[in-house]
């Protein structure tokens, strides 16, 4: 089933603040996006329900084995369209924008040969 781009935001979200916070929590997600704790838990519902995440004894928020592939995988564009794009001059503030738009839509071959361009470019400057 191919998960919407809004899921993909949620479940990255996820990730980065079990990195960052080694925990996410609903109320955590709706601070870190800005959105109503009913509209959280409805996206969480619906996440559960698909299969991408379970909610813990203590109402933590975890990513299964599928939904933490979708999340590294986006997180991994997001990163690497990050730099790149600051790499070829854009400010960092728009190049992460840039990025969150651009990690849902760009294919995996054009990404594949985005990120071997910049290993060479960073190589080539060691």
């Amino acid at each position: 089933m191919k998960i919407q781009e809004s899921g993909e935001n949620y479940l990255e979200t996820i990730l980065i603040l079990q990195k960052r916070n080694g925990i996410a929590r609903s109320v955590d997600i709706a601070n870190e996006l800005n959105f109503s704790r009913a509209s959280v838990s409805r996206a969480m519902s619906l996440l559960k329900n698909s299969g991408y995440i379970e909610i813990g004894n203590i109402n933590q928020i975890i990513l299964t084995d599928t939904g933490r592939e979708i999340a590294e995988k986006v997180y991994e564009k997001h990163c690497t369209l990050r730099e790149f794009l600051t790499y070829i001059g854009v400010e960092k503030e728009i190049a992460t924008e840039d990025a969150c738009k651009m990690e849902h839509i760009i294919s995996e071959q054009t990404f594949e040969c985005l990120k071997q361009t910049l290993n060479k470019l960073k190589n080539s400057m060691n």
